[in-house]
């Protein structure tokens, strides 16, 4: 016992362990000094993400910048229409992508975008495919909002009953692709498969039933020439996973107007501010404000015949709509999964499916009418 005893209380013992845990805890301050730096060095490292975050918002009834001195002009210009007074404002939204494939964002800044609701942290791939630089992207996304803005003034004014002429014509082609070096850009395409192609829809349901086993015969207009030519497509697999068939080229439509309508808009591209678009060409053309004098914003993709179409970073639009001051928010049908549990307080949504279904609601509710016969998001995705 004495011996066991005398083993708890030898002085020399106990010292040796202080020694021990003095060099303990200096290693243990050097272990967290490198954990640190470590840290520090990750955070600042580049990262394989984007960040999308709310952009600027334009007033389609108001004033936007151009050219290098920057003054200010009507974002809608109409000549050879009578036009009224409008108030209030209609507000397309835009998202900004922080980072490029360039300079991408470090691992701090992604961090901190994941606890922040109005952000967004995406793959870089799925914002810039692999093999298409910048410019291309930037490049592609002016083709689409040059497309966006024809196709809203050719659903404005057949909803207020104009009659609009129309032509599809080869506004790009990609290279390597099937089409390039047999279709030219500004070839206008009168007919494939011997059926008349009035639309891109059509020319696109005429390629898809086509099949890539066999080629596409197209009669198109060339510098006053009509010619045949033939492509055969080839299959493609889409980001989701599922394919298709395509030609290689990106169709567009132009119009025939009965007066002249001209939308202004610098460095912003895209397709999605179309139904905002055609709703400022409309207020403009009838008497008394459509959004009742009212903030009102909303997004989607447009077609001439007036179809809302689905568009992307719904949520930080939500975001940049609330923090302009809107109230009322007009959200594609086919986003609804993507607002339902995201909307900032505040902010009234409502689905829309057609240039028609905006019209209803802003009616609607500018008169204080019974908003219980308008589709809300959460309906959409419940039902």
């Amino acid at each position: 016992m004495s011996l066991f005893d005398d083993d708890l209380v030898v002085h020399p013992a106990q010292a040796a362990p202080r020694r021990a845990r003095r060099r303990g805890h200096t290693a243990g301050w050097i272990a967290l000094a490198v954990a640190f730096l470590l840290l520090a060095v990750l955070a600042l490292a580049p990262s394989p993400y984007v960040v999308q975050q709310p952009g600027p918002v334009f007033d389609t009834l108001g004033t936007v910048p151009t050219g290098d001195d920057g003054d200010e002009v009507p974002m809608i210009e109409i000549e050879g229409a009578e036009t009224y007074e409008t108030d209030g404002s209609l507000d397309m939204l835009t998202v900004s992508v922080v980072g490029t494939p360039e300079q991408r964002p470090t691992w701090f800044e992604v961090a901190s975008a994941w606890f922040d609701s109005s952000k967004a942290v995406l793959p870089i791939d799925s914002v810039y495919p692999p093999g298409v630089t910048s410019e291309q992207r930037d490049e592609e996304n002016q083709t689409l909002m040059t497309d966006s803005q024809q196709t809203a003034v050719a659903a404005a004014l057949r909803s207020l009953g104009y009659d609009i002429g129309q032509q599809v014509t080869v506004g790009d082609l990609s290279d390597g692709a099937p089409a390039d070096g047999v279709l030219e850009v500004g070839d206008v395409i009168e007919s494939a498969n011997g059926e008349a192609v009035t639309d891109v829809t059509t020319l696109r349901r005429i390629i898809a039933d086509n099949g890539a086993s066999k080629p596409v015969s197209f009669e198109v207009l060339r510098d006053g020439e009509e010619l045949t030519v033939e492509v055969t497509p080839a299959e493609q697999t889409l980001d989701d996973g599922s394919s298709s068939v395509a030609v290689g080229i990106i169709a567009a439509s132009t119009y025939d107007f009965p007066f002249d309508v001209s939308i202004q808009l610098e460095n912003v591209g895209g397709p999605s501010a179309g139904m905002m678009f055609a709703l400022g060409i409309i207020d403009k053309l009838t008497e008394g404000p459509l959004n009742d004098g009212r903030t009102v914003a909303g997004t989607g993709t447009i077609d001439d015949t007036g179809a809302v179409g689905p568009i992307g970073g719904i949520r930080q639009k939500l975001y940049g709509a609330k923090n302009a001051g809107a109230e009322l928010f007009l959200a594609p049908a086919s986003n609804c999964d993507e607002v339902v549990g995201h909307v900032p307080d505040g902010l009234d949504v409502y689905a829309v499916s057609t240039l028609d279904d905006a019209l209803e609601v802003l009616e609607t509710t500018g008169e204080g009418g019974d908003t219980s016969s308008l589709t809300t998001c959460d309906e959409v995705v419940a039902g």
